[in-house]
């Protein structure tokens, strides 16, 4: 079974956020747990707390469609001691909301180099704050989104995040969730039939699909191996609506949550019922 939803708001409270995915005909959703433009925030309150598990049960959200998303100022590849401490701190919190809100994975953009450090010794600089993390918490999976490869952003290619992978200790808790224009972006070309099922037969062999617990359905404004990060509406962009027919049909994408981070949210009930459609 396909779970489709977006990334919905959690305006006014974590507990909002299964509201809003069911008012756009979701039965998955993603959000953000704090402010994520914020290194601090306030923490959770046993009221939100429990009023986001209840309304999580009420309108049928089991944490395994459920993909929360970590805040965007944290990079755990920072070449500076300062910025990397700082930004670990925020991850373990980050870690240990999604715990107290009974999910059970954390998505997040893996890290940078800032042009101060080589690759290799950023993602071991990567995988070491995630064991960091998975050290400070219990039952969430630490899992690694793909990046368009802007700036001096790794991740881009499967090779970087199955080192990232190998360097991790306990393997039973990383995974990996595709964004399909950040892999337009990096280069593969998931805009038609063929192009699809070699970028992922190659992601297969290279990382596994047994560590892909979720994918982010974008369109892409820019073009194949362009290295920009810039999401479109479906049928919108240069993927066109193929990719997401044979997406949509193919059985290894079942069972995790599948979310939109399209531009325009009015439309977001509309592309959930299109995907749909394309599921029969």
């Amino acid at each position: 079974m396909k779970y489709i939803g977006a990334h919905v708001s959690a305006s006014g409270g974590v507990e909002n956020a299964p509201l809003n995915a069911n008012s756009i005909g979701a039965n998955a959703f993603a959000l953000f747990t704090k402010n994520q433009r914020q290194w601090m925030a306030a923490p959770l309150s046993k009221s939100s707390i429990d009023k986001f598990r209840e309304n999580c049960v009420k309108y049928g959200f089991a944490p395994h469609q459920i993909l929360p998303h970590d805040s965007y100022l944290i990079n755990l590849g920072h070449p500076e001691e300062e910025g990397l401490s700082k930004s670990r701190a925020a991850f373990i919190d980050e870690m240990q909301r999604c715990e107290q809100l009974g999910l059970d994975r954390l998505n997040f953009h893996p890290g940078s180099h800032l042009g101060k450090v080589d690759i290799e010794t950023c993602l071991r600089t990567i995988a070491e704050s995630i064991n960091i993390a998975l050290d400070k918490s219990t039952g969430v999976t630490a899992v690694i989104e793909n990046t368009a490869g802007q700036g001096t952003n790794l991740g881009h290619t499967f090779e970087q995040i199955a080192q990232i992978i190998h360097y991790v200790q306990d393997k039973s808790r990383v995974g990996v969730c595709i964004d399909t224009c950040h892999s337009f972006a990096a280069g593969y070309d998931l805009s038609n039939v063929e192009g699809f099922y070699s970028a992922f037969d190659h992601f297969d062999n290279i990382v596994g699909f047994k560590y892909l617990k979720g994918m982010h359905l974008n369109d892409a404004k820019k073009g194949l191996n362009s290295r920009v990060d810039r999401h479109d509406s479906l049928g919108e962009g240069l993927l066109g609506l193929d990719t997401f027919k044979v997406l949509m049909k193919d059985p290894r994408f079942d069972n995790m949550p599948l979310i939109l981070e399209t531009p325009n949210e009015e439309l977001w009930k509309d592309e959930i019922e299109l995907l749909r459609s394309w599921e029969k």
